[in-house]
This record gives C-alpha cells, structure tokens and sequence, in this order.
C-alpha cells in the first residue's frame, strides 16, 4: 500500500476540473487523479497535461453511477489506504441560446460600473438566464440537473468522505447562482436551508420535493425559483455545511477541513465563451482550500469565493 498523498479531482477532463489538476499537479506533493466519465476524453486530457511536464493519473468515474463510485472509492482504499484531497466539480448545465446581445451589456456594465465588485457576481450576472432558451422541458432539466449536481456529488461524498485521512481536505464545487437562487426561493425554504440544524435526510427530501413538484408543475407555487442549476448548488452548498458538521462530530481530532467554493464566472462550456475568468482564475480559490496548511483550522464548512468566507 502506497502512503504517497493523493488527491482526486471528478469532472477533470476540461474546463475549471482541468485547470484545477493543472494547478495541484504543481503544487500538491503527492499523486493526482484527473477523473472523467468518457475514458476517452479523460486519457486526452491526461495526455495534454503530460505535454506540459506534468505528472497526472487518471480514473475513470461517473458521479451518476454508483458502481462507478464504488470502484474508485475501492481502489483508492486498497492502493493508498484513503484519500488526501477530494474536489468535487463534476456537473451539469443545459445548452443555453445565444446571449451576445445580453453578454455584451453585461460586459461593458462590469468594466465601466461595477468592476470587481461581488454584488454584481451575486446580483447581475445570473440574470442572463432568464434571457436564454432551453426547449427541455423544465422537469426534465430538474431532474437531470440533481441527478448529477446534487444527489451524484452526495453519492461520492458518502463513499469517499471515509477514506480522508487526518488534516485531509474536500472541496465542493458550488456557485454564486447559489446564492442568487436561495434568495429568490420563498421564505419558508431560505429558513430551511438557511438553518444550522437541517439534516441530510431533510436536504434530500427538499431537493426531492423540487424535482416532484416541478413534474407537477407547481414549484413557483410551492416557493421555487425557475432555475434547476441553481437549486442543484443550493443542495451543495447546504450539503457541504452538514458534512462538515458531521466531521466534526465524528471525527474532529482529525482536523479535515470541508468547504463549499464558487470559482466565479468561468469560460467553460457551461459558462460560455464571455465570462471574465479563465479555467486557471477559476480554480485559485479551489487550490487554495485544498492547500490549506495541516495546521489550519478554518475554514470549514463554509461558503468560500475569491479565498474568503461568503455569508449564507
């Protein structure tokens, strides 16, 4: 069994995953798997990494597949004994219409008006959603939305989370929209998801309810925004803070610190090509929770963006 440390990186093969295997392949002491769901394209990226002179491995995983999860989770228990690192990016967006007219307003907003500053993050930018058109019908968005963002991304945490070793660290990818979402989500939900002592059990049963009660066609009436993705990041970024709480009833002694972080808006194929940030902007914050040093005791549990702890 090999004690080299090792972090795992799930949806690695391109965008913010790639650029964040780049950065740990540079920084982190230890072995890093890239991971994908299409071999294919994960031995590609592999293979473009290693042209660069970097030294990443790669494993096959599908969030949305259990044995998948499995097979990784048993791997890495028989090859390293656990996990180091574990960053959580891997997720989905629906194909959007073209925006340029909206994207190029937004453009020229942030850089005359509101450059570098958060509440056009938070407030402005989500707002070229509404603009774009999707024929999915939106049950189907939400339900395969979750399906991957949420309940796929809970599936790793539940088999993975055990193998962290002491002052290992997790990372959740999740998103400003989440926080845009939450705000728009009656008051009834924002207390729940808001509260300090919701469960998992009671995360699940929400993020179910929102699929249901979109394929009933009541989720504006039952307090839901009309956005699938950004619900999906609310479910991660709730489920980041009960997971750290978890650890630290359970095993505080081994200070493994577990975050939720927003890269901020990214050129991915999720994202599209007019978002100020590149993949290697995007995942500074990522590496930097991932680095914190053994020592660190914070933060944890938190909502973290621009390396800084976000209110929730």
């Amino acid at each position: 069994m090999s004690s080299t440390p090792v972090a795992v990186v799930t949806g690695g093969n391109k965008g913010i995953g790639f650029a964040i295997v780049r950065a740990l392949c540079k920084q982190f002491t230890g072995d890093v798997y890239l991971t994908a769901r299409d071999p294919g394209r994960g031995q590609t990226a592999v293979t473009k990494l290693q042209e660069e002179g970097l030294s990443p491995l790669f494993h096959q995983l599908d969030i949305d597949n259990l044995q998948s999860i499995q097979t990784l989770r048993d791997f890495l228990k028989e090859k390293y004994g656990g996990l180091n690192v574990l960053v959580n990016n891997a997720g989905i967006a629906f194909k959007v219409a073209d925006t340029t007219p909206f994207a190029t307003q937004a453009e020229v907003t942030m850089r005359t008006n509101f450059f570098a500053t958060r509440d056009v993050c938070m407030e402005l930018l989500p707002l070229i959603k509404p603009h774009v058109d999707d024929p999915t019908p939106f049950h189907i968005q939400a339900e395969e939305t979750l399906k991957t963002n949420f309940f796929g991304t809970r599936d790793v945490c539940n088999m993975l989370l055990p193998l962290i070793k002491p002052h290992g660290r997790a990372v959740n990818v999740s998103s400003f929209i989440s926080v845009w979402t939450l705000k728009r989500c009656s008051q009834d939900l924002q207390q729940k998801f808001r509260s300090d002592t919701i469960t998992e059990e009671e995360l699940v049963k929400l993020m179910t309810k929102f699929v249901e009660d979109t394929k009933n066609g009541v989720h504006e009436k039952e307090g839901w925004p009309n956005t699938a993705y950004g619900v999906s990041k609310i479910g991660v970024t709730v489920l980041s803070r009960i997971q750290a709480w978890m650890l630290n009833e359970e095993r505080k002694a081994d200070q493994i610190l577990l975050n939720a972080c927003c890269p901020g808006w990214v050129r991915t194929d999720l994202a599209g090509p007019n978002a100020p940030k590149s993949p290697d902007e995007g995942a500074k914050t990522l590496v930097y929770l991932v680095l914190l040093a053994p020592e660190a005791d914070g933060p944890h549990g938190q909502f973290v963006s621009e390396k800084a702890v976000q209110t929730w």
